[in-house]
Parts: structure tokens; C-alpha cells; sequence
């Protein structure tokens, strides 16, 4: 299994995230990720061509070190933020992917699509070549939940950002990822199977590690997403928690968030992170790598800088360790 960080919001704390990145990279870590979300701008894209133009600009800038992660967003974002209707969501990824990758391997940019057609018909547009360096070897991951949207996923991305992730309940995912991959003539092991594994604390006092991880889960099952639209509650409905999802949810929309964050079972906590002693989380990260998982994102918890890194490189010896018992 390879590793994964995120970076968060710049703020002031820019030169840290920097320093951060760097000593991740110097303990091993293969990836560092940086989400947009409704604030900072991670990648600043919104039409197709504007996707791979930035995508190309970052890929020069890192001497193709980028990779473009992509995913739908739901209507609270893309319609109270962006003021686009979301709409036919797997449509527009479907087509969203086809024009960039058109635009990356240096083609003349001619598509026709349900909701793209490029040149727009009746104006005074031209098909355009980018001039920028052709970067067709551009990789895009999805980050997809929904059933349908993991089969695309299977069938056209490069890899897979998994959220709101409980190993024992991989096959959710894994299942209609292999189905799309298989309408593509593929396999999983054709993609990077990356899954956020949550935040990274070692102690053998679980109170204190588990605790403070309630509020985010609370939070996730209440408030990312209406009642109709929260793609992160189905998933975890899915996995067996049906009724505490939907608990928790109608708490927080009441505006009842003690009593959500209180309904958080001390399993589901422990199941979605790295927390615990060592031994614990080494049989975590066996757990992840049985059930398929390639890369696991994660979030060394830490008030500093180094008190970070320090988890993270334990973190580094105990994914080695697995790694070794399973002969990777």
C-alpha cells in the first residue's frame, strides 16, 4: 500500500503546508492532495476546457507530478455556490473527462455531447488546438460514491478517491467499480484504489482519540447535503448504519448537533480512522490492504508541525511492516 496526505486551506499557514509536503515526500508519501471544496481554490475549473487548461498548467509546473481529481459535487454546492443546475451528473463527467483528455493529448477540440457541443453550434467559434506542451499521459482520479457513478468510474478514470470508507464493507465500492472497469476490458488492479482512512493518533487511551472524531462524522451524516441529497449518509446506510445515519441526520438539520454528535457509536469512529495503539492500527492497515485498498489518504493528527511528521512517519514503519508481511 502506498500513502497519501491532504493539504488543507492555505490561509496564513501557506510556508507550513509547504514544509509539510516536503517532509512527507523525504518519509515516503506518494501523494498530496489539495480540495477545493466552497473556498479556497484548489484547481479553479469550471467549464471542460478550463479543467484541462489548469490541469495542463499544473502538470508543467510539477513536471507531470499532477494528477486532476474530479468529482460531481451535489446541488447545494453546484447549485448555492456555483449557481449551475446539477444536473445529469454522470453525463457530464462522462463528458467532462472525454474533452480534457482531448485538450491533453493536443487534439483539435471538436465535441459532441449531451451537454457539451464544442464548437457551440451557430456562433462564430473555431476548433481550437491547446498550445500548450500536449500532456497525454494526464491521470484523473474520480471521487465517486453512488453506485452508477463508481461503475464510471471503473470504466474511465485512472483511480479512485474513496471517502466516508469502512474496509470490512469494501465490496460497496469495489463491486461496481469492477463492473465498469470490466465494460472498459479491464480489471481493478488496473486502478489506484485510494481511500481517505481518516485521521492517525497513537494511544492506548481511545476515549481521548475517539472523541474529538465524533463531531466530523456528525457533521458528514448531517450537514454534507440536504435531506434529499447526502450521498455521504446513504453510503454509510449502505454499510449498516441505516438508522443512526438517519438519526444523526435529523438531529443536525433540527439543529440538535450535541445530541447528533452523541448518537456517534464509538465503532464507526474506530472503523473510519487510525486510531488506537500501534497494534491496533497495524491491524487496520492489514484490514485495508486484505480488502484491496492501493493507497491510504490520511490526516496524522498533531498541534505542530513535527508532532505531525512524527505520526506520520510512525505511520510510514507500520504500513511498511504490512507491506512486508504481504510480500509487496
Amino acid at each position: 500500500m502506498k500513502l497519501a496526505i491532504e493539504l488543507g486551506p492555505p490561509d496564513a499557514q501557506w510556508e507550513t503546508h509547504v514544509s509539510y509536503a516536503l517532509e512527507a515526500e523525504r518519509l515516503g508519501i506518494d501523494f498530496a492532495w489539495s480540495p477545493e471544496l466552497w473556498g479556497y481554490d484548489a484547481i479553479g475549473a469550471r467549464t471542460p476546457a478550463m479543467i484541462a487548461m489548469t490541469a495542463m498548467t499544473m502538470a508543467a509546473l510539477t513536471h507531470d507530478r499532477f494528477v486532476l481529481g474530479l468529482g460531481v459535487s451535489g446541488p447545494q454546492v453546484m447549485e448555492g455556490w456555483h449557481g449551475v443546475p446539477f444536473a445529469h451528473p454522470l453525463q457530464r463527467t462522462r463528458e467532462v473527462i472525454d474533452i480534457v483528455r482531448i485538450i491533453a493529448r493536443g487534439e483539435r477540440l471538436t465535441y459532441t455531447g449531451q451537454i457539451y457541443q464544442l464548437p457551440l453550434p451557430g456562433g462564430e467559434g473555431k476548433a481550437l488546438v491547446s498550445i500548450a506542451q500536449p500532456r497525454p499521459n494526464l491521470p484523473i482520479y474520480l471521487a465517486t460514491l453512488g453506485p452508477k457513478n463508481l461503475e464510471l468510474t471503473g470504466e474511465l478514470a485512472d483511480g479512485w478517491l474513496g471517502t466516508s470508507f469502512i474496509p470490512e464493507h469494501a465490496h460497496m465500492f469495489f463491486d461496481p467499480l469492477e463492473t465498469g472497469a470490466q465494460r472498459a476490458g479491464r480489471s481493478l488492479v488496473d486502478l489506484d484504489l485510494q481511500v481517505n482512512a481518516g485521521v492517525v493518533a497513537f494511544s492506548d487511551d481511545l476515549e481521548r482519540l475517539i472523541a474529538p472524531r465524533k463531531p466530523g462524522l456528525a457533521f458528514t451524516l448531517g450537514a454534507m447535503g440536504s435531506r434529499a441529497h447526502n450521498f455521504y449518509n446513504q453510503v454509510y446506510q449502505r454499510a449498516g448504519y441505516a438508522e443512526i445515519a438517519l438519526q444523526v441526520q435529523d438531529l443536525w438539520l433540527k439543529r440538535q448537533r450535541e445530541a447528533a454528535v452523541a448518537l456517534i457509536p464509538d465503532d464507526l469512529v474506530l472503523k473510519t480512522n487510525l486510531i488506537g495503539t500501534k497494534e491496533m492500527v497495524r491491524e487496520r492497515l492489514r484490514i485495508h490492504q486484505q480488502a484491496g485498498v492501493t493507497t491510504l489518504r490520511v490526516a496524522p493528527d498533531g498541534e505542530t508541525l513535527g508532532e505531525r511528521i512524527n505520526i506520520l512517519g510512525e505511520l510510514v514503519d507500520l504500513v511498511k511492516q504490512v507491506n512486508r508481511e504481504a510480500g509487496e
